[in-house]
């Protein structure tokens, strides 16, 4: 699969990476130093390299957002038409400092994204772990209890595309349901940030859902 990466920080950075290793054609996007994302697709050992924003969208299968919600807008100007994209987005939509949500509620990020780009086919994944989590995770998929990673989107297929993606990462897919379900999963995601960043144990943290009664 061909994946744009839309912003280079650690989440776009490491997935990015990631998905080259597991052989998947990699553009990496959207920072303030070309040099880095010269770095990054260097390092990434795959089928990677850099490029702008136009050209991770150009060719691609898939697009990874994975922005400060700030730099939303910045990077879909850059990016172009995005019409008939799959958007797997991470990107919290969090205030300037990170402190709270800016959109929670009666909506979500995903749902404001989706509105922007609305010829485009959005689903909310990868955000619920932490950046730190992921290398591990992908260096033991082949375990059979892996942990699961929640996903949600309103076009079955590019939610399938981002289950894929999901379980190339080591993580069991967990579809959530519709877009409008991120409502829930974006607060969840900041519960998930308080116990990888505040509590003891360190942030290499994921989370497992297990079925009982049947």
């Amino acid at each position: 699969m061909r994946i744009g990466i839309l912003g280079s920080g650690l989440m776009g950075g490491k997935l990015g990476t990631l998905f080259a290793r597991a052989g998947h054609d990699v553009i990496f996007s959207y920072s303030r130093s070309e040099q880095k994302l010269k770095r990054l697709a260097r390092e990434a050992k795959g089928h990677a390299r850099a490029g702008s924003p136009a050209d991770a969208v150009r060719e691609a299968d898939a697009l990874l957002l994975a922005v400060h919600w700030s730099r939303v807008d910045d990077v879909l100007k850059q990016a172009g038409n995005v019409s008939g994209k799959v958007i797997v987005s991470c990107s919290l939509p969090m205030n300037a400092d990170d402190t709270d949500l800016v959109i929670a509620r009666t909506s979500s990020g995903a749902e404001a994204l989706a509105k922007k780009v609305r010829r485009a086919h959005v689903v909310s994944a990868f955000g619920t772990v932490p950046s730190e989590v992921l290398f591990s995770v992908f260096e033991a998929k082949r375990k059979a209890n892996r942990p699961s990673l929640l996903y949600c989107g309103d076009d079955q297929a590019a939610k399938h595309v981002a289950a894929r993606l999901i379980g190339d990462m080591g993580f069991d897919p967990v579809d959530a349901g519709p877009l409008r379900i991120a409502r829930y999963m974006e607060p969840f995601t900041l519960l998930v940030a308080q116990l990888a960043y505040e509590s003891k144990g360190g942030p290499e943290l994921a989370y497992r859902f297990e079925r009982f009664g049947k």
